[in-house]
């Protein structure tokens, strides 16, 4: 399937700078560019390879300025990241299979909802009063318990386990392995042991949200653990018991939130962040990669670090530990010619 730089310029209400009639079938990083590829140059890191890639259409921000010939034809829009999500969705939606019905051999109980447009993969097990939505797909050896909601147009990767009782929204894709409705880590200490403190919440997961491979989020000991509207949780990343993600909340691989943290909206937190329990996170708050999270943090501060402070004072505190061996060395010097004076009196 090709397209010319024009069709994609109308598609996507950019302007063309070049050959409007140079045709692409494929994508390719910029970097590893070769004719008949569109590529992007959305970071200014990358700026030196578009004047010697080989891709035959470049996206590029209106405000891009050369400043040595270009070969490649140019689309210049607002945002070359976006523009070039918008464009692979695009391709998703034209190439991907579309699995309908029930493959055998795979279960479903007495009183399930299961829309005609459906699919159910083999090997997967519905329990008994769990309701599926219109155009869901559950690919094979999924596991859906009893009572379980799944809303319109989710998709679940084969090897997803939601256990009973749990909801899951419109339009959610929860990739391989994800586990929803798990226990969670509750336990009391009792004679020199623990006793499991029962689990008897559940999971909601809101529309839009996509959860990656392996994560796990954990049922409520009691009420809700929520996953809030177009949340986006990357893989291998905990969310525990009673816990809240807000609205918009993006949050890299390995991260973990401790039971009943409330993490607000629109949020960006790095990967192998870890949250203590019972803190609030505020709205718009971004955490840098592998910081400690204690204490609540008020809307829109930027932290990083462990334990996680302000990113300025951190990034003042790591120029301060680079210096200490010379700090040191002057401290030595000065004490040496303290010692000195005082030897002369």
């Amino acid at each position: 399937m090709e397209f010319s730089a024009n069709q994609i310029a109308g598609l996507v209400g950019g302007s063309v700078e070049g050959d409007g009639n140079v045709t692409v079938s494929t994508f390719a990083k910029i970097e590893e560019g070769h004719p008949g590829a569109i590529s992007f140059l959305a970071n200014p890191k990358y700026t030196h390879y578009i004047y010697d890639t080989q891709s035959s259409i470049i996206l590029v921000n209106r405000t891009f300025e050369p400043e040595k010939p270009i070969n490649a034809t140019l689309i210049r829009v607002d945002d070359p990241y976006a523009t070039v999500a918008q464009l692979l969705d695009m391709v998703s939606k034209l190439t991907q299979q579309h699995p309908c019905g029930v493959e055998q051999p795979s279960y479903i109980g007495s009183g399930v909802e299961l829309s005609p447009d459906c699919y159910l993969g083999a090997f997967s097990y519905v329990a008994p009063g769990a309701k599926i939505g219109k155009n869901v797909k559950i690919y094979p050896q999924c596991y859906i318990g009893a009572g379980v909601v799944i809303g319109d147009g989710s998709v679940l990767y084969p090897g997803v386990k939601v256990y009973y009782g749990c909801k899951i929204g419109k339009n959610c894709i929860l990739h391989s392995g994800v586990v929803v409705g798990a226990d969670g880590f509750g336990f009391a200490p009792k004679d020199g042991s623990y006793a499991k403190i029962p689990q008897l919440g559940h999971v909601e997961i809101a529309d839009d949200v996509e959860i990656g491979a392996n994560t796990c989020v954990d049922r409520a000991t009691m009420g809700c653990t929520r996953i809030g509207r177009g949340v986006k949780l990357d893989n291998l990343i905990q969310v525990a018991h009673n816990c809240e993600i807000g609205e918009h909340t993006v949050m890299a691989s390995q991260a973990g939130v401790a039971g009943s943290t409330k993490v607000g909206a629109h949020c960006m937190v790095g990967g192998q962040v870890g949250f203590a329990g019972h803190i609030h996170i505020g709205d718009g708050v971004q955490i840098g990669a592998q910081s400690g999270v204690p204490h609540n943090v008020a809307s829109g501060q930027r932290i990083m670090g462990y334990p996680a402070v302000p990113a300025g004072d951190f990034f003042r505190q790591s120029v301060n530990i680079k210096n200490l061996g010379e700090l040191n060395r002057k401290v030595r010097q000065l004490e040496s010619e303290l010692e000195r004076i005082k030897s002369e009196k």
